[in-house]
């Protein structure tokens, strides 16, 4: 499987993974290594060519599925991390390996092919038009989830622009595009004949047409 959006981090809309369990008053964190995990890609991403947030999603995105779906939030972090330090050339495989006292689970490697940056436009949309999100499975990082593609929804806020994350986990381009709060009834996404109940999704122009 390759990894991108349709990789095992992308469980919206999936069942079979048990109920969202919530902890009353959580701690931001619940122990001590993860103040120190979670500053550990804002060392990496400094010394790392082209970094971004984008870039740091992905390599979480490109972990082996067993070890993202049995690890911890902050240990996805601390993945991404290493993962972005030994691609950019901070530190060796050996090195980290040497340093865990064993095999350390970096991320798969980056299968993202040919990015094709979108041409710079206006907003296409507005508040109030229906859009059809486009039924795309882009082997690299995506922010468009699998499970409203092929979907009409119906814009309710513009957001200004963004950097397009398409391009940004994957190349040294930067091409800011129009993004979207579009709504969609739950109906329309589950087929179980919901009413009343709609789910707002942030999205870039570039992963909508006209419905």
């Amino acid at each position: 499987m390759m990894p991108g959006v349709d990789g095992i981090h992308d469980l919206g809309g999936k069942q079979g993974f048990g109920p969202v369990e919530m902890e009353t008053d959580e701690p931001v964190f619940h122990a001590d290594w993860e103040t120190r995990a979670m500053a550990l890609p804002y060392g990496a991403l400094a010394h790392v060519p082209n970094a971004s947030t984008s870039m740091f999603r992905h390599a979480i995105e490109r972990m082996q599925p067993a070890h993202y779906l049995t690890s911890s939030y902050y240990e996805h972090w601390l993945t991404a991390a290493a993962t972005l330090a030994v691609e950019g050339g901070l530190v060796s495989r050996e090195e980290i390996d040497e340093r865990a006292g064993g095999t350390f689970p970096i991320a798969q490697p980056v299968r993202a092919g040919d990015v094709h940056a979108p041409p710079p436009h206006a907003a296409r949309f507005h508040v109030g038009d229906r859009v059809r999100i486009r039924n795309l499975h882009p082997p690299g990082h995506t922010r468009c989830p699998a499970y409203i593609r092929g979907h009409v929804g119906v814009v309710t806020r513009l957001d200004g622009e963004w950097n397009v994350p398409d391009v940004e986990a994957h190349s040294t381009e930067r091409i800011p595009e129009a993004t979207y709060s579009v709504r969609f009834d739950a109906a329309e996404l589950w087929g179980d004949e919901q009413t009343g109940v709609t789910v707002n999704v942030d999205l870039w122009d570039s992963y909508l047409d006209p419905p």
